[in-house]
């Protein structure tokens, strides 16, 4: 089981709809994964067609009332599992912080919580928020690795920055010295302006080995997903979008794996773990 975070301090990069559309493709690879929204404003929960509602979110494990595997709920979507986001989070930011171990407490509670045990994903995608705050920080302290989506526009190069900066004060800490950029996508790119096409060469200048070579096309039906409660793959799945995150996902996984994946493998599809099982029975 790996854990990856997704993560940029900047809002409207297509964060959230690489989380969702990335996990989704890599679900509907034969790959269980499991999608943590850790936003209070629970974008990843909407998009996936779940009502965001008091109670549903990773908030109790955090202040140590309840463990991880209670708050998985199934999606629609074979292989993907949830644990939603909602308004509650914006308390554990507070109540977080005050704990002795405010920097690993979400490693902790991930490690500890059945999850590491039992292994029933492949993947654990963190949905961070667009934010430096407690939350991000704590993703970062548990995953094994970082993806960055990034707009294709300057003020994005800005924002990277940051991010590195972010990265080494966790090494720093202590917290996670083993942390690294797996990877950066560039979002939202029009290939007919100049300005897309310099974004990625100078990312592409300074990250040479760690930028993706997918690139997420700009895209009207990318918006308008969401407000049906639906990914890509779902709303046009044979559209530019939905192609653009598959071969996201495969290129993903050539990363992880070293080799090519195939669009569908049988011997991925196992009988669930008991843990899985149990939440297949739940209701959304």
């Amino acid at each position: 089981m790996k854990l990856i975070a997704i993560a940029n301090q900047k809002g409207g990069v297509g964060k959230t709809t690489t989380a969702v559309n990335l996990s989704a493709a890599l679900a509907e690879r034969g790959r269980r994964i499991l999608l943590i929204d850790l936003d209070p404003q629970a974008n990843a929960t909407s998009n996936l067609g779940l009502e965001p509602m008091p109670g549903l979110s990773l908030y109790a494990s955090l202040v140590g009332q309840e463990e991880v595997s209670q708050r998985i709920v199934p999606t629609r979507l074979e292989n993907l599992f949830l644990i939603p986001g909602d308004i509650e989070l914006v308390g554990a930011e507070v109540e977080v912080a005050r704990s002795e171990n405010h920097l690993t407490r979400l490693r902790d509670v991930l490690r500890t919580g059945g999850l590491a045990a039992d292994a029933p994903f492949d993947f654990v995608i963190m949905d961070c928020p667009p934010s430096l705050g407690i939350l991000m920080a704590n993703a970062l302290a548990a995953a094994d690795e970082l993806l960055v989506p990034i707009q294709c526009e300057y003020f994005a190069l800005e924002g990277l920055s940051k991010i590195v900066s972010l990265i080494e004060q966790v090494k720093a800490s202590g917290a996670n010295p083993n942390l690294k950029i797996g990877g950066i996508v560039m979002t939202m790119f029009d290939g007919r302006t100049n300005l897309s096409n310099q974004v990625v060469g100078e990312v592409r200048r300074h990250f040479e080995a760690t930028i993706y070579q997918t690139s997420i096309p700009r895209s009207v039906r990318l918006g308008e997903a969401p407000s049906f409660g639906q990914t890509i793959l779902e709303y046009e799945p044979h559209g530019v979008a939905a192609t653009a995150y598959r071969k996201l996902a495969d290129e993903f996984m050539r990363r992880q794996d070293g080799e090519t994946v195939p669009g569908f493998d049988a011997a991925l599809v196992n009988p669930l773990p008991p843990m899985l099982q149990q939440v297949a029975a739940r209701t959304a």
